[in-house]
């Protein structure tokens, strides 16, 4: 086929031999199939910031750092300049969190740089060669969706434990190849400690697949695994391998509302005698 502008400077600078077809488009990108030595790949185009159908973009940003004093600035601004900023620090999010959640042992494909807004990387393939379907895809049954689910949850856990959320997971973005499941597209993955939405985003990717996989397997809609893996990351004890039930305990007891007013007033008291104090020595001096 045709070589797209976007991926012309690949192909003049060696990157891309050629581009055989297009694969897919979505609300961030335009995927192609091309090839590269004797490797056949996949070109991830990014779409232009006002292009993308991405909601919320501005809360995924949140913790994501820059290179230096005057690019910040300049995307505080909204001038030009930190306007392609924030599409390099966008594309390269991406970048940056497969290499760093390949690194944690989770299934995502191997990249292979980004070069003016477009990715190199693996194309996930299934058995007969074929790229790979997604999740939503693939015929399902009762024992086949719970296998799958908790594998999954064992990704997010992984991720979590790298620091990482995905923040849009679901079936959609899930491909199935032939040794199980890769996660794809992670431009809006959030740092897990630097995002003031994370706990929410990471409930939300959970939610979203037990609700996929509760239509073939209706004893997940119940479970908490969300706010369990939530709970213990916050409490420092999430591990790679720890187990999880699918359970939180609330506590749901009423508060003492005596007893808090009284630890109140106790505090209020012993202020006032420490300023009287403080008076006291002050008139002696």
């Amino acid at each position: 086929m045709k070589t797209p502008n976007r991926i012309k400077p690949l192909v003049e600078e060696g990157l891309v031999d050629m581009v055989v077809r297009q694969l897919m488009s979505g609300k961030e990108a335009i995927i192609y199939v091309v090839k590269c030595g004797g490797d056949t790949r996949c070109a991830k185009v990014y779409k232009e910031a006002h292009q993308r159908s991405f909601r919320q973009a501005a809360s995924y940003k949140e913790g994501r750092k820059v290179k230096n004093s005057r690019q910040a600035r300049a995307m505080a601004k909204g001038s030009r300049y930190g306007r392609k900023m924030q599409e390099e620090v966008w594309q390269n999010a991406e970048v940056d969190a497969l290499y760093r959640l390949g690194a944690a042992g989770v299934r995502v494909p191997q990249p292979y740089g980004c070069f003016e807004g477009v990715l190199l990387m693996e194309l996930v393939m299934d058995a007969e060669g074929n790229a790979a379907p997604r999740l939503h895809d693939v015929e399902l049954n009762e024992e086949l969706a719970l296998d799958y689910y908790a594998k999954l949850l064992h990704q997010v856990v992984l991720m979590l434990c790298a620091g990482v959320i995905h923040g849009d997971l679901s079936e959609y973005n899930i491909l199935v190849d032939s040794g199980g499941l890769v996660i794809i597209d992670l431009p809006q993955a959030v740092d897990a400690a630097g995002n003031n939405n994370a706990s929410a985003m990471l409930e939300r990717d959970v939610a979203n697949l037990t609700t996929f996989f509760s239509t073939f397997a209706p004893q997940l809609a119940t479970t908490q695994y969300g706010k369990e893996i939530w709970a213990l990351y916050q409490s420092g004890l999430l591990r790679p391998d720890t187990p999880l039930t699918g359970r939180i305990e609330v506590d749901n007891r009423q508060a003492d509302v005596r007893d808090v007013l009284r630890e109140i007033e106790q505090v209020k008291k012993e202020e006032e005698t420490r300023l009287r104090f403080l008076q006291e020595r002050a008139m002696l001096k």
